[in-house]
């Protein structure tokens, strides 16, 4: 499904998934309140994941849809409205005291990490596979 949206998206969320399992696993032993730390981070990754599917399915809809001279504006329009979710989210996080601020945030630097991580990730499975090239589209030999 993510696929359709976007052929690098499911590498991405998948990176970003990966990015929160090593976060937990290295991070949890040295906080003391790790329920908070946990939820904290989680909350962080769903969020990031949203966001990665949201901007694919934004970038995708305003180039085919709306075609080259209104995709800027939509884009923008749109990124704002991502971001303005973003610090409602957190809002509703410090507030209600449910899980680690500074957790989440490093959950959502995932997006950050994961799309930087991506094309050595897409490298080494190409690598893997017998490719000579990592061209996602598995046009390689």
């Amino acid at each position: 499904m993510l696929r359709r949206i976007n052929d690098a998206l499911p590498g991405l969320v998948a990176g970003i998934i990966l990015y929160g399992i090593i976060i937990q696993i290295t991070g949890v032993w040295f906080v003391e309140d790790r329920v908070s730390y946990s939820i904290g981070l989680w909350y962080g990754i769903t969020i990031a994941i949203g966001m990665a599917i949201n901007l694919a399915k934004v970038i995708f809809d305003s180039v085919t849809i709306y075609g080259e001279e209104n995709a800027n504006r939509r884009i923008i329009m749109k990124s704002v409205m991502r971001y303005a979710v973003v610090v409602i989210l957190f809002f509703i996080l410090g507030y209600f005291k449910f899980g680690s601020l500074y957790t989440a945030l490093i959950g959502i630097l995932g997006l950050k990490v994961s799309a930087y991580v991506q094309p050595l990730f897409q490298k080494i499975a190409g690598k893997l596979s017998g490719r000579s090239d990592a061209a996602p589209d598995g046009e390689g030999k």
